[in-house]
């Protein structure tokens, strides 16, 4: 390696990195630059708070977590083979039964320790490795905080309170000679435990319930609490130092004598390979792929009907916002599914921008207008719509009828259910799956162990329903996959892959020939019902939606018509002949009898009634109509008076009377004040045009190219601006003041500098104060000097800045061997 000075500090290590190390730095650990760091030293600095130490580590996977671990117990600095040694062991038996994955560590150990220094957790040679120090403050032993590995503290520091004279007790049980102090005591007995050959006589002459004890405690816990009069073997180990006391009633294992008992492994099991994700079955990838279609089309079907279902208002909000345990329910029941898959479809809808609320007085869930749009694309294209929502949304489903940490219970559209990791999650089980060979249908176990080596500790801390939530999220991920087409019958569809690879467009073609084609017929028969023998072209199935209500669905939808259904087309619009031309137009069967009957006989009873704004009226040409209802014990509830032979008038609203009537049996219609029959149109209700919910992220974004590179140049300028060597100004009392302060000179002094640098073109370090009385020092290069002011090119941030000249508090030239 030369001559070239080992890194003293974790700055000097980053300043000794490129370009593409800096770079990579900073796309692994994005908070760093928020904002850009002036310098090295600030970005050193940076890295080792403790929030982003934290966040660091909990992006490692499970063996680069572990290297650090053991880091954390090893000496400060290590050498790599003692770190090495620390992970497999000194090869010595330790009483476990466990395969051998020696061979494994030391493979896998150089790209640990590199991911380590690229995320500048670990700075030094490989000689002299150096786990950053808030690191080492949160892996290592302490009582309030048990590292990982189970080990406890070294000899040293469990002994630092003790008294001399128990040190030598100690020493003198153990077999060791006096010692004159209780550094060297220490020491010795520290020698004593870490030598394998003396460490293990000692042991054989303890009893064998003092051996009981030591393991119950080697790999951790290695506190234990301990009576006033401890038995024989707790005292045997106490007296030797085997057990060293924290307290009155607690003692702990040393490290040293805990690694001798280990066979010197940190860790019980060390993971250096990441588990294989095992196949469940395999399946034909075209019967996997035509499942999946399948699925995609009913994924569209349902979204579609709930946005008709919502069509002409959807419920109210509740105040605390979300959806109502009921609205839920009632939802649940005309999808005809669960209430957990009815919350994913609403949320679905919601987070593809479907769905929004109205923003009124009485708010109120209503599709948008990005709806309508939606609902012209392509099938395939609408799939590709909610299926990239659903990737990269942050709002998770599964927690709906959970609680928050307050104990509240969580709703559908509530508020609450942003979780930050959902995206990471599900196109990290969407691309384990897409390792696979196609038609290959993963074992969820082994997925879910995957995904905890991947990130151990993003998923150790368990939830109320006893699994931590990135594990719950990838179980969610699989369920809701299933749900929406992504995967067929366990495994990967074709189209998602191209989805999650090469976009939407590539995902749609793959998509488009699986899907049926809609249809542009019908078959009536005789007993008032419809059959679709597949999906419907928009129009029909709009206008059937209308006419008709929804019997059954399956591979084909049966639609039955009802008075009450041809009632609803009527205050639609539609005209008796219109409904015949149409069914007529669109049936491949001849319009049945009853049906035609059915369509004429509402359409003669229709508007027969006409209900107005009173409180409300009732208006008919026929007095015996009038003299019926009057007569009906069913409208006592309706308080109707007769004001004219041929109108009644009720204290109730319009609406309610039109209900209330139709529940009778007549066929009333709502008319204007200037008399005109009122249609009631489909689709009237919209909210306002609304975004779809951003995502919450998981920290700051990665930073793209352009970014990092002007990061880069701005911390190398910064860095250059506070490191540069400098001329010593000469000796005067325009010059005088503390070693690294702004420089001063005269006026005079600071234009003549300046002025020869522009013609010489060198560089020269200012100090300089903005508008605002901020003071800074920058490393210049001048170009031009005139009318007062400096034009040059910034070292510091990387850029052509002019500078009024009587800002510039002092100038100072570079040594010969500075940085220009």
């Amino acid at each position: 390696m030369g001559t070239t000075t080992p890194p003293r500090t974790l700055a000097e290590a980053l300043r000794a990195r490129g370009d593409e190390s800096l770079a990579g730095l900073l796309r692994a650990r994005p908070d760093l630059l928020n904002p850009v760091p002036n310098d090295i030293t600030q970005l050193a600095t940076r890295a080792g708070t403790r929030a982003s130490v934290v966040r660091a580590l909990e992006h490692l996977d499970r063996f680069a977590l572990q290297t650090a671990e053991a880091l954390a117990v090893a000496p400060d600095p290590a050498p790599y083979d003692a770190l090495l040694s620390l992970l497999t062991g000194d090869g010595l038996d330790d009483g476990e039964q466990r395969d051998d994955v020696g061979a494994a560590i030391t493979a896998a150990l150089p790209g640990a320790l590199a991911t380590l220094r690229e995320q500048a957790l670990v700075w030094g040679e490989d000689d002299r490795l150096r786990l950053v120090r808030t690191a080492r403050e949160l892996l290592a032993p302490s009582p309030q905080h048990p590292s990982p590995t189970g080990l406890g503290p070294t000899v040293a520091e469990a002994t630092a309170g003790m008294s001399p004279g128990r040190l030598q007790e100690i020493l003198v049980a153990t077999g060791l000679p006096a010692t004159h102090d209780p550094v060297s005591a220490v020491a010795a007995l520290s020698a004593l435990f870490t030598d394998r050959t003396r460490m293990a006589e000692l042991l054989d002459t303890a009893p064998v319930e003092a051996l009981s004890v030591l393991d119950r405690l080697v790999w951790g816990p290695p506190y234990g609490e301990v009576t006033p009069n401890p038995t024989p073997p707790v005292k045997w180990l106490r007296d030797r130092g085997l057990l060293l006391p924290v307290s009155t009633r607690t003692v702990v294992l040393p490290r040293e004598a805990a690694l001798h008992l280990r066979a010197g492994r940190a860790h019980r099991v060390p993971e250096p390979v990441p588990p294989v994700v095992a196949a469940a079955a395999e399946r034909d990838p075209q019967a996997v792929d035509r499942a999946a279609a399948g699925q995609a089309f009913t994924a569209l079907s349902t979204v579609e009907e709930l946005l008709k279902l919502w069509d002409g208002g959807g419920p109210t909000i509740l105040r605390a916002g979300g959806l109502s345990v009921r609205e839920l329910k009632r939802a649940a029941t005309a999808l005809d599914v669960s209430e957990p898959i009815a919350a994913f479809w609403i949320e679905l809808a919601y987070g593809a921008g479907l769905l929004a609320s109205d923003g009124e007085t009485d708010e109120r869930y209503a599709p948008t207008p990005a709806s309508d749009e939606w609902l012209d694309l392509p099938a395939e294209d609408r799939w590709t719509h909610l299926a990239t929502a659903w990737l990269a949304a942050t709002r998770t489903p599964g927690l709906v009828g959970g609680q928050d940490a307050k104990g509240r219970a969580l709703s559908a559209l509530g508020p609450e259910l942003d979780r930050s990791a959902a995206p990471d999650v599900r196109r990290r089980v969407l691309t384990l799956f897409a390792e696979l060979p196609p038609g290959t249908a993963p074992e969820a176990e082994t997925l879910l162990r995957r995904l905890r080596w991947e990130r151990p500790l993003r998923g150790s801390a368990p939830t109320a329903e006893g699994s931590d939530l990135r594990s719950r999220l990838a179980l969610w991920t699989l369920n809701e996959a299933e749900l929406l087409g992504i995967t067929g019958r366990g495994a990967l569809s074709a189209q998602a892959r191209a989805l999650l690879d090469e976009g939407e467009e590539t995902a749609a073609a793959l998509l488009s020939p699986l899907l049926p084609e809609p249809l542009d017929h019908v078959l009536l028969q005789a007993d008032l019902t419809a059959v679709a023998p597949g999906p419907l072209e928009r129009p029909l199935a709009d206008m059937l939606s209308v006419l008709a209500d929804v019997e059954s669905k399956g591979g084909a939808t049966v639609y039955r018509f009802t008075p009450g259904s041809v009632r609803r087309a009527l205050d639609a619009g539609q005209a008796a002949a219109d409904l015949h031309a149409f069914l007529a137009a669109r049936s491949r069967t001849p319009v049945p009898q009853p049906l035609s009957y059915l369509i004429d006989d509402v359409a003669r009873r229709h508007g027969h009634l006409r209900i107005g704004a009173a409180s409300a009226y009732v208006r008919c040409d026929d007095e015996a109509v009038l003299n019926e209802i009057l007569a009906d014990r069913r409208s006592t509830g309706l308080r109707l008076r007769r004001l004219a032979p041929t109108v009644l008038a009720s204290q109730t609203d319009p609406g309610s009377l039109l209900e209330a009537l139709r529940d009778m049996g007549y066929a009333p219609a709502a008319e204007s004040a200037e008399g005109d029959v009122l249609i009631t149109r489909a689709g009237a209700r919209r909210t306002p045009p609304r975004t779809p919910p951003v995502p919450v992220p998981e920290g700051p974004p990665v930073p793209d190219g352009t970014l990092l590179g002007a990061a880069v140049r701005a911390i190398r300028a910064g860095d250059t601006a506070a490191t540069v060597a400098r001329k010593e100004p000469p000796e005067g009392p325009a010059s005088t003041g503390p070693s690294g302060a702004l420089p001063r000179t005269t006026p005079a002094e600071t234009l003549a500098t300046v002025q020869a640098a522009a013609m010489t073109g060198s560089t020269v370090w200012i100090g300089y104060v903005n508008a605002d009385g901020a003071a800074s020092q920058r490393v210049i290069a001048p170009v031009r000097v005139e009318g007062g002011f400096v034009t040059a090119y910034d070292h510091t941030a990387d850029e052509v800045r002019t500078y009024p000249l009587h800002r510039i508090t002092g100038v100072a030239e570079l040594a010969e061997d500075g940085k220009g």
